[in-house]
C-alpha cells in the first residue's frame, strides 16, 4: 500500500515513425509517495521518457469539500510537465466531479485549470497528432452508464466514431480509455494501443487467479492488469498507484508503467 514498482512494456508497429517511450500514470487517487510525491517523480525522471500519459482518476470524487486533496496529483503534474510533454484523459472520478453541480464542479474546474496552466494536453473526447512519431493520441471520456456495476452496458459500434471519426489507418492510433472493460470495442474502432486503468489490479491478487475484484464488482475480471492483445491491437492496463473506497492493496503494489513503442521495419 505504500510502495510502487516499475513494470516495462514493449510493443512494435510499422506505423510508428520512430521509437516512442512514455510513463503511464493512472488511479493515483490522491496518494503520495514521499513528500510532494518526490519518490514517484524521481523515478519518472530516472526513466526519462519521451512523454507522460495520464489515464485518469488522479483525484478522488468526494462527498465532502474539505476531504479532497488535489495536492499529490498537482505535485506530479507540476514536476513532470517542466521536462516532458504530458497527455491526459479523465477517469470516472474526474468525470463525476465535472457533471455534479455546486462545489464539486468548481473543484473539478480547479483541477482542469491546473493541468492546462502547466501545458498538459487534456483530451476530453478529442485527439492530437504527433507528426514526429506519426501517432495520434485520443482521450476517450465515456458517460457514466459505461461504468455500471455487474452488467456491461452495450457500446454501439458508432459510439467512439461519434467523437473521433474513422481512424487513419496509416497513423499509429493510441487511445487513452480509462475503463478497460471495452477493449474489444476499442480494438474494433482501430486503436493500435489502448492504455487504461480503473481496475486497480483487482485490489488483491492471488497466485494463478490474478485480480480478485473489479470496480464493477465482477470477481476475477478478465482485464485486471498487464498487456493484452487482440490480433495486432494491444492494451496496456495499469494496476494503478493508489486506492479509494476499499483502502487495500494485497500482493498488488502500485504500478508505474514504462511503455516503449518500437518502430518495426516493413
Amino acid at each position: 500500500m505504500n510502495t510502487f514498482v516499475v513494470r516495462n512494456y514493449e510493443i512494435s508497429s510499422e506505423k510508428i515513425a520512430k521509437d516512442f517511450s512514455f510513463c503511464l500514470l493512472s488511479d493515483l487517487h490522491e496518494k503520495s509517495y514521499g513528500k510532494n510525491n518526490e519518490k514517484l517523480i524521481k523515478k519518472i525522471f530516472s526513466l526519462d521518457p519521451d512523454a507522460v500519459i495520464i489515464a485518469g482518476d488522479m483525484i478522488t470524487a468526494s462527498n465532502k469539500l474539505h476531504s479532497m486533496n488535489m495536492g499529490p496529483a498537482i505535485d506530479i503534474i507540476r514536476a513532470v510537465s517542466e521536462k516532458y510533454p504530458v497527455y491526459a484523459a479523465n477517469g470516472n472520478h474526474e468525470y463525476k466531479m465535472f457533471i455534479l453541480e455546486g462545489w464539486r464542479s468548481k473543484e473539478y474546474r480547479h483541477y482542469e485549470d491546473a493541468l492546462k496552466s502547466r501545458g498538459v494536453v487534456l483530451l476530453r473526447n478529442t485527439g492530437t497528432y504527433l507528426e514526429e512519431y506519426n501517432m495520434e493520441i485520443h482521450g476517450l471520456e465515456t458517460s457514466y452508464e459505461y461504468y455500471s456495476k455487474f452488467r456491461k452496458h452495450p457500446m454501439d459500434d458508432e459510439y467512439i466514431n461519434g467523437f473521433f471519426g474513422e481512424p487513419c489507418s496509416e497513423r499509429f492510433q493510441l487511445l487513452i480509455a480509462h475503463n478497460p472493460r471495452y477493449f474489444e470495442e476499442y480494438a474494433k474502432w482501430g486503436a493500435d494501443l489502448t492504455v487504461s486503468g480503473h481496475v486497480h489490479g483487482g485490489i488483491a491478487r492471488l497466485p494463478f487467479l490474478g485480480g480478485v475484484l473489479s470496480p464493477a464488482l465482477v470477481p476475477f475480471p478478465k482485464y485486471d492488469g498487464g498487456l493484452f492483445t487482440i490480433g495486432e491491437r494491444h492494451m496496456i492496463l495499469s494496476r494503478g498507484l493508489g486506492m479509494h473506497t476499499v483502502p487495500i492493496r494485497f500482493n498488488n503494489p502500485g504500478e508505474l508503467c514504462f511503455v516503449t513503442v518500437r518502430k518495426k521495419e516493413r
